[in-house]
């Protein structure tokens, strides 16, 4: 059974104004989302098939940051593979077994790369 809401802070923080110079700045947390330099990540390259109905994939994982620049990294990583794949999760997923190509190119954009399984 849900627990019932008792209070205003019950409702996640929400702050209900009527005033049209509010300011919400005044009131965040300050947890502003600071992105690593690609120097600073450590990526791991994973290789696997399972639960995927024997496909194999390259699976990246470990990047901090936006979602939008993890969308953006895969893209650039499908794009120069030539294949498809997907971002969920915090998680690059790149269609067949590109392990050594994606860890190229990610060197080459001045990530940390590891191999990680077999």
């Amino acid at each position: 059974m849900a627990k019932k809401k008792l209070g205003l802070e019950d409702l996640g923080g929400f702050v209900f104004s009527t005033n049209d110079d509010f300011d919400e700045s005044e009131y965040t947390d300050g947890e502003s989302q600071n992105d690593l330099t690609p120097k600073d990540q450590q990526l791991e390259a994973h290789f696997s098939n399972k639960g995927r109905g024997g496909k194999t994939v390259t699976i990246i994982k470990g990047y901090e940051g936006s979602d939008e620049d993890l969308i953006a990294l895969g893209k650039m990583l499908k794009k120069k593979c030539g294949v498809g794949g997907s971002t969920k999760d915090g998680e690059i997923i790149i269609q067949g077994d590109h392990r050594e190509k994606v860890m190229k190119i990610l060197k080459k954009e001045g990530y940390n790369v590891k191999r990680v399984g077999g």
